[in-house]
């Protein structure tokens, strides 16, 4: 199956690029999340089991060393900066590993003796990340990489760095000496500007300060299996809340990497018990191997839901439910709902003969969706109290194979399964490692270079790279089978359990989407259906950056409402792009 082969990795090579996605997940009565359900014991002997069982890819931390596409903002470009700073992480590890090691061991000796040599560690340790930490928790990008503009004036944009993030340089360090309060934490700062310089605003940075890369894995494990907040986690959900309840904003984007997505996770959770659903719906999330073990996002209303399971397709790309042909969607939602708000998007009313598209009718037409991706009010069309939620993950990232991957995707062995929502990209690749920029960044929305040179384009004046590279970006350019079964438009899916479909194998090079989300595919079929029954596959081909609402925002532009998009089907006729 399709949703157990992107648990299972694949070796990335440069004649094997692959990439799927998986929609977002159906909300159900029957699926709670376990983090909040089971014993802490227990979720942590899972952790651990999984720890060692990925073990294999934890080099993909700083794996592969090149190419460093982003120059000086790529944490393992050539410097003298991240020199020092992987140097410092190596020695952390060694000496971690030691401690961790030798901790049975410390038994045998006397209580006060054990405590003391604990106490000593951990003073070394501290000693040693206050050489990576900057004194702040919260930082800004450099004005010189994007200046605040009016047009964006209406958005804030924050972002939660992931494990190992931390260096300060070492001229810096004599300003300290010299109690001068100029402090630049590096990696962070660079995750920043890059990230600035990508989509031309400016960005709000909460440092998830590190301690080392073995301990931020044994915090992981505490945040997520215990949901404890530091202060980093605390900080942010004040800052975040305030943005929310200031009506100058209309966009509060959030954007988490690595452990970050833990801490995310848990500020989600707060800002869905306490804020109401207007305010929520300004809200937009996209996280890079997020560590994350649940990512909720609720129906707003049982009737998004219900029309949700009716049409799982629609429903995993967050597109509006199918509406009669009589009857525009707006009206209908206003109907059963008074209070639910709706896109300024109108969705396609379906074609004429669209009573054909019942199971059996393998000729059906097939009716058109408007997408949340280009949506001005993306929660209208979902029908979620957040507005919109994407992760992208490489397949040979330790994190992301720990986190989204396991959760989002991967088979659960019973209905008590944790929510994973919104779209998952997955991603294997050559360059599939875990670092923001070097790894994910390059890899998803590289920086323009020039195309005879190979050399990055910046401004002589600054010597700020010039922004996202527009065309080219094999990543966002690879298309998309957007298939799915006749027949299963307009069809309830049971609660029962059942055996899943199996996808064909894609091209390589191909950009898989699965047509059902990650809770169909986990083992929730169509009532009394097989596939034979169901009917036969229907599919449309789309480009990954027609689903991806970030790439909407690149170089400093926005979402911008307009009919679903025309592609091209496998027989040769021009569509609507379909669920």
């Amino acid at each position: 199956m399709a949703a157990m082969e992107a648990s299972r990795p694949r070796k990335a090579g440069s004649s094997n690029n692959h990439t799927e996605f998986f929609g977002s997940q159906i909300g159900d009565k029957s699926a709670v999340n376990y983090s909040y359900t089971d014993m802490p014991w227990r979720l942590m002997a899972y952790d651990v089991y999984y720890f060692f069982k990925f073990f294999w890819a934890i080099p993909s931390v700083l794996w592969p060393l090149s190419p460093a596409d982003s120059g000086e903002l790529s944490e393992l470009s050539f410097t003298s900066e991240n020199v020092y700073a992987v140097a410092i992480h190596a020695v952390l590890v060694i000496l971690q590993l030691g401690f961790i090691v030798a901790l049975p061991f410390l038994v045998m000796l006397p209580v006060w003796t054990a405590v003391a040599a604990v106490a000593l560690f951990m003073l070394l340790n501290r000693s040693l990340t206050c050489l990576l930490n900057g004194d702040r928790v919260e930082y800004e990008s450099d004005e010189k990489y994007a200046p605040a503009l009016p047009k964006h004036a209406h958005e804030q944009w924050i972002y939660i760095n992931g494990v190992a993030a931390g260096y300060i340089a070492p001229s810096e360090l004599l300003l300290r000496g010299r109690r001068l309060t100029a402090t630049r934490e590096h990696w962070m700062r660079s995750n920043l500007n890059r990230l600035a310089v990508t989509f031309k605003r400016p960005i709000v940075g909460i440092h998830n300060k590190t301690a080392g890369i073995l301990f931020d894995v044994i915090e992981c494990l505490i945040q997520r299996n215990l949901g404890y907040a530091t202060t980093d986690v605390r900080v942010c959900y004040s800052i975040i809340k305030k943005k929310l309840y200031n009506p100058q904003y209309s966009k509060v984007i959030f954007i988490l990497h690595s452990q970050g997505g833990i801490q995310g996770s848990l500020i989600l959770d707060w800002l869905l018990q306490e804020l109401p659903q207007d305010l929520l719906s300004k809200l937009e999330v996209y996280t890079f191997g997020n560590a994350a073990n649940h990512f909720n996002n609720p129906h707003r209303h049982l009737y998004s839901q219900n029309q949700a399971k009716l049409n799982p397709l629609a429903a995993s790309i967050d597109a509006t439910s199918q509406a009669p042909a009589h009857k525009p969607m707006a009206h209908q939602v206003h109907q059963d709902h008074h209070d639910f708000t709706t896109s300024s998007t109108t969705p396609n009313r379906l074609s004429s003969n669209s009573e054909a598209a019942q199971p059996g009718h393998s000729n059906a037409a097939i009716p058109a969706f408007a997408s949340s991706t280009t949506a001005s009010h993306p929660s209208g069309l979902s029908g979620r109290a957040i507005g919109h939620i994407e992760h992208y993950a490489h397949t040979t990232d330790f994190v992301a194979l720990w986190g989204v991957l396991r959760f989002a995707t991967a088979p659960p062995s019973s209905n008590m399964i944790p929510r994973f929502m919104g779209r998952v990209f997955v991603r294997t690749s050559v360059r599939g490692g875990h670092q923001m920029v070097q790894h994910y960044l390059d890899g998803m929305f590289p920086l323009r270079k020039d195309r005879q040179t190979g050399k990055l384009l910046r401004d002589e004046a600054t010597g700020v790279p010039w922004g996202c590279e527009e065309g080219g970006n094999e990543f966002m350019e690879s298309e998309v089978l957007l298939g799915g079964v006749d027949g299963e438009y307009g069809s309830r899916r049971g609660d029962d359990r059942g055996e899943g479909t199996d996808d064909d194998e894609e091209d390589d090079g191909k950009v898989k989407v699965l047509g059902t989300s990650p809770v169909s595919e986990r083992g929730f079929p169509l009532k009394g259906a097989n596939k034979k029954e169901r009917g036969e596959v229907v599919n449309v081909r789309v480009k990954v950056k027609e689903l991806s609402r970030l790439w909407q925002y690149r170089n400093g532009r926005s979402p911008e409402d307009k009919p679903p998009l025309l592609v091209k089907c496998a027989d040769g006729v021009v569509r609507n792009a379909t669920m």
